[in-house]
């Protein structure tokens, strides 16, 4: 597990620098494995610090695909690929890392009959980013074709904070998730532009 202070989305990648003892053998675990397309959790510290333990972090996180790893002098340089949310159910003793016992959360299911709905929710996401300079570069991102996919990095982008990303990161159904999306990303550009 990687309790870390963002929220990571399914189909979203993460690049992550390791430089922790305990995270470089966990890791290091992983890459001896014979079996290729090894995951670890990420999920997001809600009070305390990325370094050191003592954290207290969320219930529901999501699975990385380890997808690339480089090694520095003193780091190891990492790009996860989301997967699957899961429910954290129990930590476990976090000697030598962090563990955890979880059940996975079912994958949002899509239906055409969303399609307006998802449209409304791309469409304030990148205006709303346009209207913030320093997330400007998401203006432009290009979204995966798979409509499911496309929701997560959708969310990814919008110009949220970690706690209402993991609000969408616990959405139950893709209209939930769409229409939460809208309505958070709505009520930040309502705070920015009383600024």
């Amino acid at each position: 597990m990687f309790p870390l202070g963002s929220v990571l989305f399914p189909s979203v990648p993460i690049p992550l620098r390791v430089f922790e003892p305990r995270y470089l053998t966990m890791l290091g675990r992983l890459l001896d494995e014979d079996e290729p397309g090894f995951e670890f959790g990420v999920v997001l510290i809600e009070r305390g610090s990325e370094a050191g333990g003592g954290d207290q972090r969320a219930s529901v996180g999501t699975m990385a695909r380890l997808v690339g790893a480089a090694a520095g002098a003193d780091d190891l340089l990492i790009v996860g690929v989301g997967t699957k949310r899961f429910t954290v159910e129990r930590w476990l003793d976090e000697d030598p890392y962090p563990r955890a016992e979880l059940s996975m959360l079912p994958d949002l299911e899509w239906s055409e009959a969303l399609g307006h709905l998802r449209a409304e929710a791309e469409a304030v996401v990148r205006r709303v980013i346009a209207r913030v300079a320093e997330r400007d570069a998401d203006a432009g991102t290009e979204l995966s074709n798979d409509p499911v996919a496309a929701a997560w990095q959708l969310a990814a982008i919008a110009p949220l904070g970690e706690y209402d990303r993991y609000t969408l990161l616990r959405s139950t159904s893709m209209g939930g998730l769409l229409g939460q999306m809208i309505d958070l990303t709505l009520e930040a550009e309502e705070l920015w532009s009383a600024e």
